[in-house]
């Protein structure tokens, strides 16, 4: 065969060669997987046959110029990553965190005595797990889901699919409820976030009782303080003789100053003391129990002949006069 014959037969290979590639590439992207695509044009390219070289994936890159090879993690290896697969370019989803708790939501908290209580433990991604509910103090079971496993009725698990929360709900709390509690997730091993309850009883006194003596036309300064509460009570009323006293009365000079806080105090101060304003006085926060005070208007007897069970209080005069003259400027605006 001569030279010009072989160059037109290779040629015409080359020519059938290329439109063969071409036909199958279009083939391929019409019905072909790319799994498939890859093992046809592998065999066009080698004629021995077998299964097409996978692309590897670049190798990382170091700062100090060396290049290391990067290693396959199994799905397993790194949470919310998304492996794509040259081979089978199958995209996995994130990695599901599971249950857990949102710290956010659940804290410590301080309750009154007598007044409902509620520990809130919020858990995300519970699935077909549990939440339940541990007192530390005995190891006590106390919920199940939503299922009391006490006889303490006052303890109610409540429910609020809408946010999560798996609270525990302690109803008339006593100062014994207070301690450690436990939110445990069902999951292998269990997981739980404990919560510190403190359960306090405001404790209100005023100063200088149970008996005042006061000389007749000085300021009377009654000072009520309420400690020991979670949050400052919302009113505090005074009564003089079991009446509520009257700031805008005719007899006039009389006014309180109520300060909120962490400890929360009312000045009651009475100006130009009289014998009428002698009488037992009651301080009545909203959120604690009253302290009550006997006041005595003295009209120039010795204080000593009015002892009651040998206490004697006598108001501090600078004290009186500071809180006196913050009254009167207050009364001017």
């Amino acid at each position: 065969m001569g030279v010009g014959n072989l160059l037109e037969e290779y040629e015409t290979s080359i020519v059938t060669r290329h439109t063969y590639l071409v036909s199958g590439i279009t083939k391929s992207l019409q019905t072909f997987s790319e799994e498939q695509f890859l093992s046809e044009l592998s065999d066009d390219r080698n004629p021995l046959g077998g299964r097409p070289t996978v692309r590897s994936r670049p190798a990382l890159y170091q700062p100090n110029g060396a290049h290391r090879p990067q290693h396959h993690q199994p799905p397993e290896a790194a949470e919310n990553e998304i492996y794509d697969s040259d081979e089978s370019n199958l995209l996995r989803t994130p990695l599901d965190r599971g249950p857990h708790f949102d710290l956010s939501a659940s804290k410590n908290i301080t309750a009154l005595v007598g007044k409902t209580a509620y520990l809130n433990c919020r858990v995300k991604s519970l699935g077909n797990k549990t939440v339940s509910w541990v007192r530390h103090r005995d190891i006590h079971l106390l919920t199940v889901g939503r299922f009391t496993y006490t006889s303490d009725q006052r303890f109610q698990a409540v429910h609020n699919p809408q946010t999560d929360d798996w609270s525990l709900q302690i109803r008339y709390p006593q100062k014994r409820d207070t301690g450690v509690y436990e939110c445990q997730i069902s999951t292998t091993p269990p997981v739980g976030h404990s919560m510190f309850l403190s359960v306090v009883e405001p404790i209100t006194t005023i100063v200088g009782a149970p008996e005042m003596f006061i000389n007749t036309g000085s300021t009377v300064n009654l000072t009520c303080i309420v400690r020991n509460s979670p949050e400052p009570p919302s009113t505090i009323m005074w009564t003089h003789n079991n009446q509520e006293i009257n700031y805008d009365s005719p007899r006039g000079g009389v006014s309180v100053i109520t300060e909120k806080g962490e400890t929360t105090t009312s000045y009651l101060l009475i100006q130009r003391a009289k014998p009428t304003d002698t009488g037992k006085y009651v301080c009545s926060p909203s959120n604690a129990d009253p302290s009550t005070v006997n006041v005595h208007i003295l009209n120039g007897e010795h204080p000593a002949a009015m002892q009651h069970g040998g206490q004697l209080r006598i108001a501090d005069p600078v004290h009186v006069f500071l809180l006196w003259l913050l009254s009167f400027l207050l009364g001017r605006r």
